[in-house]
């Protein structure tokens, strides 16, 4: 399986602070998903443009099977993710979204402020998740299941 995964922070594409959230990903996937996973990896600033190309590239010309993405999904002006991905999906499927929050909220109030999505272009599943690296195994992990099944489909 080939998958995307791309972390964006403006912080983190400067180099003030060090990517942790795409690493744990990485780690989190490979012990749940596909231990041999390809990993084509991207850290971007929170520019919509770049997003949405960088997505596009990814399923388009990469083929990549998933994407995942973290960071930029909360409600400060800068978090454009859901809107970027939502400009580049041919369907949406909100679900994955309300199952993270849903998940989160039970250990964290505000997570009901994240707004990330998830959805299909092409062949390829694209899911937004959190930027906390400490989110991402919460919000990963109950929806396997799903994203297995999601990629069967699209095959």
């Amino acid at each position: 399986m080939k998958i995307g995964r791309v972390t964006l922070s403006d912080r983190a594409s400067q180099g003030i602070y060090q990517d942790l959230s795409g690493p744990e990903i990485e780690r989190v996937v490979r012990e749940c998903l596909d231990a041999e996973a390809e990993f084509v990896a991207l850290l971007l600033p929170d520019e919509r443009i770049q997003i949405e190309s960088a997505l596009m590239d990814l399923a388009d010309v990469e083929h990549c099977d998933l994407i995942i993405t973290t960071g930029g999904t909360g409600p400060a002006p800068r978090d454009v993710t859901p809107e970027a991905t939502r400009a580049v999906l041919d369907r949406e499927l909100p679900g994955f979204g309300e199952a993270m929050r849903a998940v989160s909220f039970a250990k964290v109030p505000t997570a009901i402020l994240s707004r990330a999505t998830a959805g299909t272009r092409g062949r390829t599943l694209i899911v937004n998740l959190p930027g906390n690296p400490r989110a991402i195994n919460d919000c990963l992990l109950p929806i396997v299941p799903a994203i297995r099944e999601c990629l069967l489909h699209l095959r």
